[in-house]
């Protein structure tokens, strides 16, 4: 990956998340600039976090046939928040569970449209 696909992926990102900050989702953003940064953490802490916890969480994915992938991101997400001033869940892992959901679906939506990946 070069630096101006990780730089339309975080933009993408950042994006996706303003919406579902607008979105009946639980998942509050304060303004763009905290979508940028919250962006930002959320790919730091799933490259750098992410693996581990996916890999201590495999045989309860394997078990549940994948569906615990979905708890997995929503801590990652729910890290993602903890870290960011401004970016607030109010219904905890609730609305990191939907916000991870969400945030897959729109950025998958919006690389689509983007033609990318």
């Amino acid at each position: 990956m070069n630096i101006t696909q990780l730089l339309i992926a975080w933009l993408v990102t950042s994006v996706s998340l303003f919406i579902i900050s607008k979105l009946p989702t639980g998942v509050e953003i304060d303004g763009f600039n905290k979508a940028l940064v919250s962006a930002a953490v959320f790919g730091i802490v799933n490259a750098l976090i992410g693996p581990v916890i996916k890999v201590l969480a495999l045989p309860i994915t394997f078990l549940t046939f994948g569906l615990f992938a979905v708890v997995v991101n929503g801590i990652i997400f729910g890290l993602a928040a903890a870290l960011v001033q401004g970016f607030r869940l109010r219904w905890g892992i609730w609305s990191a569970l939907i916000g991870a959901v969400a945030l897959g679906i729109i950025n998958s939506l919006l690389f689509n449209l983007l033609g990318f990946r």
